[in-house]
């Protein structure tokens, strides 16, 4: 695509090119997203594990880059407390808490990590008034949602069937962001939690573009102009990637991470739900061989987060990820790139006629 070009979607949205730099919660903040704004992509901030001050300062660093940009939040319900299944499951992590680290389980934390979309956190962002917001899990509520819409925010939403991608349409979505069972980290599904409905993206994509008069956001596996173009011929309008980008230096993705990306172990990831009680692909490694990798009695999401946390830090502190999210997708990039020029390699895999 000419350097100098914009799709209409790319255009309505104001930016260069019609790639979107996923959001990805606990390795990347507003650095990555400006680098990628500034590149001429869409930059996303996830938001859903900021507290309210750190979402402030992030804000601000996004205003301040001049560029349009992306807000992530989670749409989740927050589960019901379940004692019984939460002791359970820290029950099965004892022996490794006491025997392999030395640590005390009574001190483990409770808490989820992980916020929903509230009215409270509408409230902090009305007066910035991001020109994208993108939702996983759903949508907010319809009154949430017609906040957003007033400030003016472009709303994009993730499907991972075609019945999700109809009820994003038909509840307010202005764009569907179709999550093939490639991608990297956790599932958007909101209507079904039987994965085995949830297809691969190059069957999932043309059957959403039927489906909706919406723009459709192909994401899933793809990390070079190659999958770029074959997702345009199936009738996308942009392309959303993340695995890619963890690589880049502007990303926050630790060392152990970074490793596990670039090293062999990187081609076999799997669904699990042990980091954080929802399924989500990323590096096989011990806790999911041991734990899962996806187990019946792990508490609902995000409740799961908290009792893995010490096991994470300390085994961290040890030189290992064998109790880290490792996130990834099952197409990791071949080589790591600085995000202006990743941007730029996605971005000429887009035709000169993209929707």
């Amino acid at each position: 695509m000419p350097a100098t070009a914009a799709s209409p979607f790319a255009a309505r949205l104001g930016i260069q090119f019609p790639v979107i730099q996923a959001p990805m919660a606990g390795s990347q903040g507003s650095r990555l997203a400006l680098a990628v704004s500034a590149a001429g992509g869409l930059g996303s901030l996830p938001a859903a594990m900021l507290t309210a001050d750190a979402l402030r300062a992030e804000l601000a660093a996004l205003q301040a880059g001049g560029r349009p940009y992306n807000v992530n939040f989670f749409c989740h319900r927050p589960p019901e407390p379940d004692a019984a299944r939460d002791a359970a499951w820290r029950g099965r992590l004892a022996a490794l808490y006491d025997a392999e680290f030395g640590l005390d389980l009574a001190n483990a934390p409770a808490g989820a990590g992980r916020a929903p979309f509230t009215a409270e956190i509408a409230a902090l962002v009305a007066d910035v008034r991001p020109p994208v917001i993108s939702f996983h899990f759903g949508l907010p509520t319809r009154e949430l949602l017609d906040e957003v819409k007033r400030w003016g925010s472009f709303v994009l939403s993730s499907a991972t069937t075609v019945d999700e991608a109809r009820w994003l349409e038909a509840h307010g979505a202005d764009a569907v962001i179709a999550q093939g069972w490639e991608a990297g980290g956790h599932r958007g599904h909101f209507l079904d939690d039987d994965l085995t409905r949830q297809p691969g993206l190059f069957a999932l994509l043309p059957q959403v573009v039927d489906a909706v008069k919406l723009p459709v956001v192909a994401a899933g596996g793809i990390a070079d102009a190659r999958g770029v173009r074959a997702a345009f011929a199936l009738g996308a309008s942009a392309v959303q990637v993340g695995t890619a980008y963890l690589r880049c230096p502007e990303a926050g993705t630790s060392a152990l991470h970074r490793a596990a990306l670039g090293s062999p172990d990187a081609a076999h990831t799997a669904l699990t739900n042990v980091f954080s009680g929802r399924p989500a692909r990323g590096i096989v490694n011990r806790a999911m061989r041991e734990l899962g990798p996806l187990a019946d009695d792990a508490p609902r999401f995000p409740n799961a987060t908290a009792p893995i946390a010490p096991l994470r830090a300390a085994a961290e502190k040890a030189g290992t990820g064998a109790f880290s999210p490792l996130w990834a997708g099952q197409h990791v990039a071949a080589e790591a790139l600085d995000a202006a020029a990743l941007t730029a390699a996605l971005a000429r895999g887009v035709p000169p006629d993209a929707p």
